[in-house]
């Protein structure tokens, strides 16, 4: 893996605010948790704390939490960026919502801040479940289908989530 970004977007048939709102306050519906959390199958809840320095973090089942990162930029329902903190050096994460129309939304991701990492961190996320480059297209693929579908159950829910 090189030190580039990794950019990924996706097209949503939902207006901003609410693809915006469906990302940041109802995070816990619909991130695939398996296998995109540090706690896999223990973890029942994700929490994005929506303003600059929240955090955002996994909830286990066992009442214990572990922090993802935390909001370095806040301007909804345009953009946030986040420090990406799952391995030591961190990376960036910035969500762009471009609005198309009334009911289309171009979601935009880039995580940069590769070249932060050492050549062993790279290796590492690279092989894990097909690595950040796929991992995002997972994601945003998850929240295209809930911000679309917003009142049908997703296979992404954590254990124990509704």
């Amino acid at each position: 893996m090189t030190a580039e970004p990794i950019r990924r977007s996706t097209l949503v048939r939902a207006g901003r605010p609410h693809t915006f709102d469906t990302f940041v306050r109802h995070i816990g519906r619909w991130w695939p948790v398996r296998p995109y959390s540090l706690g896999q199958d223990q973890v029942v809840d994700v929490t994005f704390t929506p303003e600059l320095d929240g955090r955002v973090f996994e909830t286990r089942g066992d009442g214990t939490t572990a922090t993802w990162g935390h909001v370095l930029l806040w301007e909804p329902p345009t953009r946030f960026a986040l420090s990406w903190e799952v391995f030591a050096g961190g990376t960036e994460v910035e969500v762009r919502f471009q609005e198309l129309g009334p009911q289309l939304t171009r979601v935009e991701l880039e995580h940069r801040g590769w070249e932060r990492l050492s050549p062993e961190q790279l290796r590492t996320t690279t092989s894990a479940a097909g690595g950040y480059s796929r991992g995002w297209q997972v994601i945003l693929a998850a929240l295209t289908t809930t911000s679309e579908h917003p009142y049908q159950s997703t296979e992404h829910q954590p254990e124990g989530r509704p």
